[in-house]
């Protein structure tokens, strides 16, 4: 039987969220020197050392699939979650990524559970090409109970200006690729929770599949078509609304999107137990697409018979059109 519930009713509200980012939007640029080229609202932060060389860095959780993993006592995935929740918004600035770090609080340290998260994280370094240089553990009773833990990971990357993408290579009819995602990645989880019985451990461990690291990929692309690649976006909290942040110069018309046959089988799973509006779905969850490509259109058809060849999992979702940083979804979905 399917529920009548939505993100807010779970417990997160993002338009509210979207607001705070807005309030704060005023207040924190009175820290920036010339060297910071884009800061707050982007999906990495972009700092210029030089005419040459510029660095990017992000900071990301994994959010409340931590819960699930205590639950189950399975931790290593989470490890790897954070490092793809922060090194996936450094490409989204063009960046390579060059080292991470990570803090765990911990309601009492459990060794064996904070060696399991490094052990992930030091797997997602290795698939991101990162050096894992440092952290902090704290413990923290009265914070979080026994058995509790929370994450926060901080990446860096760097750059040359030619590198960084600009809206400024963006033009009517560049196309859309979508990549798929391995699951739900780590959004929409206080929702998802709220979606699986307490028994369901078996479910639980496939809603605990890692965030899926695009890096590999996306260096790949751009040694291959190195002038074809114009924006990408990090499909994470907000799902379809990620997407815009590209460029609000221009409207995204989605014609296609993949089906639940094509994409993760959990999602088909999980999206029969709620009962919410599409519009509310897209922007709750990846739905399958965890990373987006803004690709040339003269290049498109290339870059796509490319990922295909190489058994990426990818779809041309649409393109682009001058407007004002709206999401037209036309696709029928199923």
């Amino acid at each position: 039987m399917s529920k009548s519930i939505d993100y807010k009713t779970s417990g997160v509200d993002v338009h509210k969220a979207d607001a705070f980012v807005d309030r704060i939007k005023s207040l924190v640029p009175t820290t920036f020197n010339d060297q910071v080229l884009q800061g707050i609202g982007g999906f990495a932060a972009v700092y210029k050392l030089n005419d040459k060389k510029y660095l990017a860095s992000c900071t990301d959780g994994v959010g409340t699939k931590l819960k699930l993993a205590q639950k189950v006592d399975k931790h290593h995935g989470i490890g790897i979650d954070l490092v793809a929740m922060c090194v996936n918004d450094l490409l989204c600035v063009g960046a390579r990524p060059m080292f991470f770090l990570d803090y765990m609080a911990f309601g009492k340290l459990d060794t064996r559970v904070s060696e399991e998260l490094i052990a992930g994280m030091v797997d997602g370094c290795k698939q991101s090409g990162m050096a894992l240089i440092g952290g902090e553990t704290a413990e923290m009773p009265g914070v979080y109970q026994d058995g509790e833990y929370d994450l926060a990971g901080f990446s860096v990357g760097d750059l040359t200006p030619e590198e960084m993408f600009s809206e400024e290579r963006m033009s009517e009819g560049d196309v859309l690729i979508g990549l798929a995602s391995s699951g739900f990645h780590s959004n929409g989880y206080s929702l998802l929770r709220k979606l699986v019985k307490d028994e369901e451990t078996e479910l639980m461990k496939e809603l605990l599949e890692p965030t899926k690291i695009y890096v590999q990929i996306f260096e790949d692309l751009r040694k291959k078509f190195p002038t074809a690649l114009l924006a990408t976006a990090h499909m994470t909290g907000g799902g379809l609304d990620n997407i815009p942040r590209m460029s609000e110069n221009f409207d995204y018309e989605i014609n296609y999107w993949p089906t639940t046959a094509e994409i993760a089988p959990v999602f088909k799973t999980i999206l029969q137990r709620v009962d919410i509006p599409k519009e509310e779905l897209f922007r709750t969850f990846n739905m399958g697409v965890g990373f987006t490509l803004l690709v040339k259109k003269d290049q498109a058809v290339s870059v796509l018979s490319h990922l295909h060849e190489n058994k990426v999992k990818a779809w041309r979702l649409g393109e682009i059109r001058q407007g004002q940083g709206q999401i037209e979804m036309t696709a029928a979905w199923s």
